[in-house]
């Protein structure tokens, strides 16, 4: 199947429509879920839908090594490629590989400064990136003054950011206690839970300005993150 296939069955197609045009340039989006539910995958599932529309991505791990990273991108990629029949693999994996930059760093000694220059790094190599994720952040322990410089250095950079925080169970009624104050800095804010069977749950608990959070109803394949009902 052409690209354009694996795109339309992206879940952040019905995150665009649902989200009012999705997290959106210039723009914070946090990713609440239990250990091992699915964030990291999550992350590399957004990443990879902006690698196939051709836009460059920095992928930050902070409790994984660039290997680690890297392995879990060619996972998910494989699968992808093997469920939707992906024409012209090898060219689509190269391009991907030539527009996706992994850098890893300790988590004490990563902050707003860091991710400043390491976006700065790759506008110098030619490849400023459109959208960054960062993996393995522990929310909590940071201030919202620190994700007020993240936002600012996104809409000066023009591009997305998304973190994950780590949710104190499975189930994620609403945001936690002790990640509220930092709501205003988010954009939006997406929960992952189990749902039926080995899927995925996506909910959304915050979309913007808007007081109607939309209810999203949908389940994510776990081995190849693309849309399984809604």
């Amino acid at each position: 199947m052409y690209r354009r296939y694996l795109n339309a069955r992206s879940p952040l197609r019905l995150l665009e429509k649902g989200l009012h045009g999705g997290l959106g340039r210039g723009n914070l989006g946090l990713v609440l879920a239990g250990h091992g539910v699915g964030k990291t995958s999550f992350l590399v599932g957004v990443a990879l839908d902006d690698l196939l529309h051709g836009k460059p991505t920095l992928h930050v791990a902070l409790d994984h090594s660039v290997q680690h990273v890297r392995d879990h991108y060619d996972t998910v990629f494989e699968e992808l490629a093997a469920t939707t029949h992906l024409q012209s693999h090898a060219v689509v994996r190269a391009e991907i590989e030539r527009l996706r930059r992994i850098r890893a760093y300790p988590p004490a000694a990563f902050d707003a400064k860091r991710l400043r220059e390491a976006i700065a790094l790759e506008r110098e190599l030619g490849a400023k990136p459109d959208l960054v994720v960062v993996d393995g952040l522990d929310v909590a322990q940071r201030s919202p003054e620190e994700f007020g410089a993240w936002h600012d250095l996104a809409r000066e950079a023009e591009l997305e950011i998304w973190v994950t925080a780590q949710a104190p169970g499975e189930r994620i009624p609403a945001l936690p206690a002790e990640l509220r104050v930092f709501e205003p800095c988010f954009g939006v804010i997406l929960a992952l839970e189990p749902g039926h069977g080995d899927s995925v749950a996506l909910r959304a608990l915050k979309d913007h300005e808007s007081r109607d959070v939309a209810a999203l109803h949908v389940a994510l394949d776990p081995k190849t993150l693309l849309l399984v009902r809604s």
